[in-house]
């Protein structure tokens, strides 16, 4: 295959997914900075609730004890699943930062789903500092923990997530020198549409990386690749 839709040459970590009602989204999973610093917001508002609820409950002795031991873990295990499941997905860390849990699907999280994810989020600490959930991130593409992985979750920026129907430059229509597979041709449309919002330099380096197939580098080598998306797309309607 001379294209490829991941990678560290894939123009972004956005990937395709049909929903069941037969819409096309594109999603961009979140990495794992934003995603820890969500996580840490979301630590200190519980924090915040036990230590609310310890200053109540200090004055009913052996059972404000046991109280706020049953309900540490109520916030432990539910804070997290409550707001995902009907929050939209997103706990107030996530808010902060535009991020919300989903399923592969694009579809809204449900509870089981979401009960798995955050159950195996003690497996994910492993063996301290979530250190197996961190290696399990950067072994995949969308950014999955060993939780989203059992669960079939990811956890995606909301404010970026789009639609396929993204209109392509305007310009000549070139066929293809080859028959290009339906992910080839995703990644060659996927360039078309993003080729004006990044820069020349980036779009140039990308383009270069069919040269072999354009005979151009550059500029000339993306003007030949928008042609032939063009193309593409039009055969698709």
């Amino acid at each position: 295959m001379f294209l490829s839709s991941g990678g560290p040459d894939a123009i972004d970590t956005r990937f395709p997914v049909e929903t069941p009602d037969g819409i096309e989204l594109a999603l961009h999973p979140a990495g794992p900075i934003p995603r820890a610093l969500a996580w840490l917001i979301d630590l200190v508002i519980r924090i915040g609730i036990m230590f609310a609820l310890g200053m109540v409950l200090s004055f009913l002795g052996a059972t404000g004890v046991a109280l706020l031991i049953l309900a540490w873990f109520v916030v432990n295990w539910w804070y997290p699943v409550l707001f995902e499941v009907l929050s939209a997905g997103a706990t107030p860390g996530k808010k902060v930062f535009g991020l919300r849990v989903i399923h592969e699907q694009g579809t809204p999280v449900g509870w089981g789903p979401s009960i798995v994810r955050n159950l195996l989020r003690q497996v994910d600490f492993l063996p301290v500092a979530y250190a197996a959930g961190l290696v399990s991130m950067l072994c995949n593409q969308r950014f999955q923990r060993l939780g989203d992985l059992a669960a079939g979750t990811l956890v995606i920026y909301t404010n970026i997530a789009e639609g396929r129907n993204s209109e392509l430059p305007e310009g000549p229509i070139e066929t293809p020198p080859l028959a290009f597979s339906p992910e080839e041709q995703q990644t060659l449309l996927s360039f078309a549409e993003r080729s004006a919002k990044l820069n020349p330099e980036r779009v140039g380096e990308l383009a270069d990386l069919l040269q072999p197939l354009t005979g151009e580098t550059g500029a000339d080598s993306a003007a030949r690749v928008n042609a032939w998306a063009r193309w593409i797309k039009g055969t698709r309607h």
